[in-house]
């Protein structure tokens, strides 16, 4: 009764936008009832499946940088060095057979490099382990590429180069876009000048 004592309540209010439901996995109650009568007969647009942080999202990725929307899994045949970014592919992934299958020759092979702050079943086998404090993943990513930055340790084939060959990218400085032949990627200066300039590990 309190559930649909507190759903009423907003329909008489005139919200019913208020009311949101999420979904776990699939059953046919979910799918069918719950998930695509429910909030339509409610009126309500805010319904979510876990696909937006699932399956449908991990498409995304592959499809705005490569423009491949599906599945993929990684080259583990031929990696040489593999960074596991908070997340444990020998545990939780969706190819977590093939991960744990090439596991050990990529450990023969070259280096795995964890950035996790807990300690993973992939963390107690990576050679290197950066324990980040929760939520610091982006100060270390926008330290991480100011560093490629300022020792010019980025792709210059793929990202492009400076118009006169010296690298400008010094910490704290602004850099004139006008001054960077770009190739393959759109905005680096830009990014550089509103985000990275100040960010020294």
């Amino acid at each position: 009764d309190t559930v649909a004592d507190k759903m009423m309540e907003l329909r008489k209010a005139g919200e019913p936008e208020k009311l949101m439901y999420m979904r776990g996995r699939y059953s046919s109650t979910a799918t069918d009832l719950l998930y695509g009568t429910l909030p339509k007969i409610y009126g309500t647009p805010n319904y979510f499946s876990h696909s937006a942080i699932c399956a449908e999202a991990e498409k995304m990725g592959p499809g705005y940088t490569q423009g491949f929307f599906g599945y993929r899994d990684y080259d583990l045949a031929k990696t040489k060095c593999l960074v596991i970014w908070g997340c444990d592919p020998i545990s939780s992934n969706r190819q977590v057979p093939n991960a744990i299958a090439k596991f050990s020759d990529v450990l023969d092979r070259g280096t795995v490099i964890a950035v996790d702050p807990r300690m993973s079943a992939s963390v107690a086998k990576a050679n290197e382990w950066l324990p980040i404090k929760p939520g610091e993943d982006g100060a270390l990513a926008s330290a991480l590429a100011h560093v490629l930055l300022t020792e010019g340790y980025w792709s210059k084939e793929f990202v492009g180069d400076f118009k006169e060959g010296k690298n400008l990218f010094k910490a704290g400085a602004t850099v004139d876009e006008a001054s960077f032949e770009e190739k393959q990627t759109h905005g680096i200066v830009k990014y550089w000048n509103l985000e990275l300039k100040d960010r020294t590990p």
